[in-house]
């Protein structure tokens, strides 16, 4: 007897596979006719099937009801994103980018960084009550760092193409993948020193000491340094291997394109087991991997990579929906909600606008203040701070204790980063998402209501008749100044010359022709028989042989008669007249052919000469007969010359 089996994965997969599905019927009119992104929309749909709403998406019992569980899997989820997503920003870039580009990216990831870094520290420090400094530092090295996965979004699409130039587009990407694994000196710094050096390191003797030469050796040597290396060699034997196996014709295309997918796996999973920092490697790998940029030329086309792409963005964003603390930021001891609030519109305006208004003339990308007011707003926080978030979070709960219990200090700086870093990418998912759709309606708007008023202004029939006057010599004033300006118009309003040359170049119909014909007839009759007696000397022949007659426009004011041939295919060819017709003209063919018509047989010479000569009563006529090529008429001058 068939039984219900409504458990947790028939009831995710058929909430996500849904939503896919739906959204993907309107995906093009919500992208590229609204500008509303995918995160934002993913992120409202986690809510909605969250347990604060329907409760089909239920985090807690996926773990099993354990906290640090839930953390571990949003951490390997968010790692598994990054991956993908910068193997595939460092493939979108061009040949040897980070080499060129090297000076605008030191400015962004030095003096730019440590403006984020700090700026958004000062204000944590003074709105979070009883809060140091240096804790304040700790949990904005979290949202220091730009989100790859949602500044891939805004340079993107539609709007992106219309309105941001392409040099903004690759250091946006460049600068957000780079900034992404460079988080681990920001962040590592005050941890270590609240770990060896507050509550005079309590649990971790050593000092300031210690906590600089941790900071020196594990995060710049090991972390960084060896993430460094590791990528580029991954990324460059990658692309060797991938080049000898598709000379040899050894790889299919759908191996060829999900290569890249399979590269970041493999980073993730390798530097994730030795520890080291596998989002910079995976940065690294692909822009070393397209190096010479034989893959991204190759793939550019293809929509295998954005697929995977768009299904890794939505489902981490409905997770994100799903798990966020919505509850806690009402309700903790840590910070009110007010407070809260302040916090996420101040970091929003000057977490990174400052530095980039100040600086942006030293990066070349960035041609003027407006654009570099864009790049300083937008500067999301999204998947990265996530990741850096339960990274603390991590090193806090087995890193900074004392008698084996997490410390106090740990455990307060835990519940600050929480509330704060998950409020403000909330903030940011919501008012970077929208800020592109309320531009345009802000545009938008203003001009609908002034084009409705105009219509209905044009539309009263009031509106239309003028408004009649009291004053009963109006009429007759008016009568008289538009006789008076009648009598003053010249009786041919057009400039002498230009009388001259329609007079002198109009058919007995009147039809007038073109200009260059006009300019054609200017010629001397004189300059006419030189050309002849020149060509005559030259002994060039031209089909039955005599001198050249000069090829120009009758000078008597006549227009040859041009009449229209049909082709095969339909088409009226000028000059040319049927077969038989007197007069007529034989059609030119072409030389050039393009791919798709080789083989069809080739052509005469586009523009190749013809024989013309005159025939009874002056009247202009073309020979049928074809002009021979070139060489054969100087054979022929030099034979009559011989003689």
């Amino acid at each position: 007897m068939p039984t219900l089996a409504v458990d947790n994965f028939n009831i995710v997969c058929a909430t996500l596979g849904g939503f896919i599905a739906v959204f993907g019927l309107v995906s093009y009119l919500l992208k590229e006719h609204f500008y509303l992104g995918e995160a934002l929309i993913s992120m409202v749909a986690g809510i909605i099937f969250g347990p604060n709403a329907t409760n089909w998406i239920r985090p807690d019992e996926y773990a099993l009801g354990n906290p640090e569980t839930l953390e571990t899997i949003t951490l390997y989820f968010t790692r598994l994103v990054l991956g993908v997503q910068l193997v595939i920003a460092g493939i979108q870039l061009p040949s040897k980018y980070l080499w060129k580009e090297w000076r605008s990216l030191a400015w962004l990831l030095g003096p730019g960084m440590t403006a984020m870094w700090l700026s958004s520290a000062l204000l944590i420090w003074a709105l979070v009550p009883n809060f140091r400094f240096l804790y304040a530092l700790a949990v904005a090295s979290c949202i220091t760092p730009t989100d790859p996965v949602l500044s891939n979004s805004i340079v993107k699409g539609k709007f992106a193409d219309k309105n941001i130039p392409r040099p903004l587009q690759r250091i946006i990407i460049a600068e957000s993948g780079s900034n992404d694994g460079l988080g681990y000196p920001f962040l590592f710094l005050p941890l270590y020193l609240i770990k060896y050096v507050e509550h005079g390191g309590a649990g971790s003797p050593g000092g300031a000491g210690a906590a600089m030469g941790k900071w020196f050796y594990e995060t710049w040597a090991y972390q960084i340094l060896l993430s460094l290396a590791y990528g580029a060699l991954v990324g460059w034997l990658a692309k060797e291997l991938l080049h000898w196996a598709e000379e040899r014709r050894y790889v299919d295309r759908e191996s060829f394109l999900v290569f890249a997918v399979a590269l970041a796996l493999f980073i993730v999973g390798t530097l994730g087991m030795i520890g080291s920092d596998d989002v910079l490697a995976c940065f690294i790998a692909g822009n070393t991997f397209t190096w010479d940029d034989w893959f991204r030329v190759e793939t550019q086309d293809d929509s295998l990579q954005p697929t995977i792409d768009m299904l890794l963005n939505v489902s981490i964003f409905i997770w994100f929906g799903a798990v966020a603390p919505w509850y806690l930021f009402a309700h903790n001891n840590v910070i009110p909600i007010y407070r809260l609030i302040f916090i996420g519109i101040l970091i929003l305006l000057f977490r990174r606008l400052p530095a980039i208004l100040l600086m942006h003339k030293r990066i070349h990308q960035i041609e003027e203040w407006r654009q570099a007011a864009f790049v300083g707003y937008f500067g999301p926080m999204g998947v990265s701070a996530i990741f850096y978030l339960y990274i603390t979070l991590e090193f806090l709960r087995n890193e900074v204790d004392f008698q084996d219990h997490e410390r106090d200090d740990a455990v307060q700086l835990g519940e600050v980063m929480t509330v704060v870093v998950w409020f403000v990418v909330i903030c940011s998912i919501v008012v970077h998402g929208l800020s592109i759709p309320l531009t345009k309606l802000g545009i938008w708007l203003p001009r609908t209501l002034s084009f409705a008023q105009t219509q209905s202004f044009s539309r009263n029939p009031s509106t239309q008749r003028p408004v009649p006057s009291d004053d009963p010599e109006e009429p007759r004033v008016r009568s008289l100044h538009i006789e008076r300006a009648l009598k003053n118009l010249p009786a041919n309003p057009l400039p002498r010359a230009l009388q001259r040359s329609f007079s002198r170049v109009t058919s007995t119909s009147g039809t007038p022709v073109h200009p260059s014909a006009v300019e054609a007839r200017g010629r001397t009759s004189e300059q006419k028989q030189k050309n002849g007696k020149a060509n005559e000397k030259k002994g060039r022949v031209f089909g039955g042989g005599g001198p050249n007659p000069t090829i120009s426009a009758p000078t008597d004011g006549r227009v040859i008669d041009r009449p229209q041939v049909k082709n095969p295919g339909g088409l009226a060819v000028p000059g040319a007249g049927e077969e038989g017709e007197e007069g007529a003209r034989t059609p030119v063919e072409r030389t050039i052919r393009f791919p798709d018509e080789e083989g069809e047989g080739s052509g005469t010479g586009l523009g190749q000469g013809q024989e013309m000569g005159k025939k009874g009563g002056g009247e202009n006529e073309v020979d049928k007969e074809r002009v021979p090529p070139l060489k054969e008429q100087e054979g022929t001058a030099n034979a009559e010359r011989d003689v």
